[in-house]
């Protein structure tokens, strides 16, 4: 089961709504909040994902949602669904001769017809995959100093417990890319781990195995990013067990899942503009709100600009052609 799913979506009022239903804003119109099937529940509603069982398969559907300060927006983000669902595909391609996967397909004639005969609900953002049992740990690889690691590191001087060396700065390269694990409190927050007790929950043999394979997938896509003009600064990843053997699930290196800086505006010191929901956040923030009640939605400007940066990613990174 994967852990992002777990934490259903905590917003009474996206029950019931498919698509952004917003007078006079058509463009917004377009986000899908929600996936429904008339004969079929699915088995999760995460904050970006729902989920349908197929039995001994899933199907993986990213919607338009977004969330941030962990509360979903009542409005979503056209295409970027699509947008993970694309980058992800790519990115597993890539990785296939460092680790397995669980995804069969993404061709919607190979799910069943309830969900082709809705095809503008799932086409382009379904992932059909084989169960797995997932690790209870997100297995994050951090190449700079941000966020929770540079907290710490100020703090203690150190990251997830791994001793760093003195005089780095907010965004400094590290040395070497580290593995920092981080397991869910049940209100949904990231709580980081050592890897010893990474170790002791999942057993050392699976730890050693996901953590190798985790750094080799971190640092083959950070070189090729590096190639697109792109600082892949850090990821999360997420891995089960398949038939007796280490699989990567979920999404892999997308603006939800990692932190991509423009290379020719990285500035070691201070924070860094990136490819994600930072609009998101910078405007929650100047609205007065509390952050323990929902959000307030979010307008037109702020939608547009987001939805430029994950498509300005995707297309970067993949080559890709316009949502």
């Amino acid at each position: 089961m994967l852990l992002d799913e777990l934490f259903e979506v905590n917003k009474p009022y996206l029950k019931g709504t498919f698509f952004n239903n917003i007078a006079g804003r058509p463009m917004v119109a377009d986000a899908l909040l929600q996936t429904y099937l008339p004969e079929r529940e699915p088995l999760l509603r995460g904050k970006v994902r729902d989920i349908y069982d197929l039995g001994d398969r899933l199907v993986i559907v990213a919607t338009d949602r977004i969330s941030a300060f962990d509360w979903v927006e009542s409005v979503g983000i056209p295409d970027k669904g699509k947008i993970l669902t694309s980058m992800s595909m790519f990115w597993f391609d890539m990785m296939k001769d460092i680790v397995k996967d669980h995804v069969i397909s993404t061709d919607l004639a190979e799910l069943p017809q309830d969900f082709q005969a809705a095809a503008e609900q799932f086409e382009g953002r379904s992932m059909l995959v084989r169960k797995c049992e997932m690790f209870p740990v997100e297995f994050v690889v951090r190449g700079y100093l941000a966020g929770s690691g540079w907290k710490e590191y100020r703090e203690r001087g150190t990251v997830c417990g791994i001793g760093i060396r003195e005089g780095l700065v907010e965004s400094g390269k590290l040395d070497e890319a580290i593995y920092t694990p981080a397991t869910k409190a049940t209100d949904g927050h990231d709580i980081n781990i050592s890897p010893e007790r990474a170790a002791e929950i999942i057993g050392e043999k699976w730890n050693r195995e996901a953590s190798e394979a985790a750094l080799a997938v971190y640092e083959r896509g950070r070189v090729y990013a590096a190639t697109k003009g792109i600082i892949l600064c850090d990821t999360k990843l997420e891995f089960g067990i398949l038939d007796g053997e280490l699989v990567l699930a979920d999404e892999i290196l997308t603006p939800d899942s990692s932190r991509f800086w423009p290379a020719d505006e990285y500035q070691p010191g201070r924070s860094q503009a990136s490819y994600d929901k930072q609009f998101v956040r910078d405007w929650l923030e100047t609205q007065g709100w509390d952050k323990n009640s929902p959000p307030p939605p979010l307008p037109d400007g702020i939608v547009m600009k987001t939805r430029e940066k994950y498509i300005e990613a995707y297309r970067q990174l993949t080559g890709g052609a316009e949502f």
